[in-house]
């Protein structure tokens, strides 16, 4: 059975950081690539950071220079350190198995003075 779990989510301020976390189980993690998506409050899933097997990395526009992907395959773990947190990087945030429907059931970040 394969599983997604996020962590680290919470309520930071403005300027602040976070780092999120995610784990896999029942897959091989290192040959997966893996994506980092988030949902605002009233709006559409987007696509936030991916990494490759092999870290090939991709950042959406609007969270470049400030979140870092990384991903420690004996940990089966795809990392998301976020600094210089925003109030519009409000959102729950998820982790995906690219190319499966494997998600995981989110993290709630808020970023709020």
């Amino acid at each position: 059975q394969v599983q997604v779990v996020e962590s680290g989510g919470g309520l930071v301020q403005p300027g602040g950081s976070l780092r999120l976390s995610c784990t896999t189980s029942g897959r091989i993690f290192g040959i997966d690539p893996m994506g980092w998506y988030r949902q605002p409050p009233g709006k559409q899933r987007e696509w936030v950071a991916s990494i490759s097997p092999v870290n090939d990395i991709h950042y959406a526009d609007s969270i470049k220079g400030r979140f870092t992907i990384s991903r420690d395959n004996p940990k089966n773990t795809v990392y998301l350190q976020m600094n210089n947190l925003k109030p519009e990087d409000t959102a729950v945030y998820y982790c995906k198995i690219i190319g499966t429907d494997y998600w995981g059931q989110g993290t709630q970040v808020t970023v709020s003075s």
